[in-house]
């Protein structure tokens, strides 16, 4: 079982800065892929960045290259996402989701635990 915990999340302008950060718990979260999604009001949710268990490879959703970066740290079972020019379309709950397979995945589906989100925006 793994638990995660997300924070950071608040109102923050246009062309600003956030770090989102993922606490997780459970002896086998090193292992898992991590992802961070998001959702706004009427849309589905949809990925925003994965890192794979080692945290070697990561992929980004077209619309946030070059803006936001993830990252883990295995011995503090913490999961990042770096978010930098802010625009006020990123205005979101985000959540930070692990995949039991180990490998990075975009798709919901592929993930087997979820955190309760935490509110991103961005005002303009």
């Amino acid at each position: 079982q793994v638990q995660l915990v997300e924070s950071g999340g608040t109102l923050v302008e246009a062309g600003g800065s956030l770090r989102l950060s993922c606490a997780a718990s459970g002896r086998v979260f090193s292992s898992y892929a991590m992802g961070w999604f998001r959702q706004a009001p009427g849309k589905e949710r949809e990925c925003v960045a994965g890192i794979s268990w080692r945290g070697r490879s990561t992929t980004y959703a077209e619309f946030v290259k070059g803006r936001f970066t993830i990252s883990r740290d295995h011995a503090k079972n913490m999961v990042y996402l770096q978010m930098n020019s802010l625009i006020p379309e990123d205005t979101a709950v985000y959540y930070c989701a692990a995949a039991r397979t180990g490998s990075m995945a975009v798709a919901p589906r592929a993930y087997d635990y979820w955190g309760q989100g935490t509110q991103v925006t961005v005002s303009s």
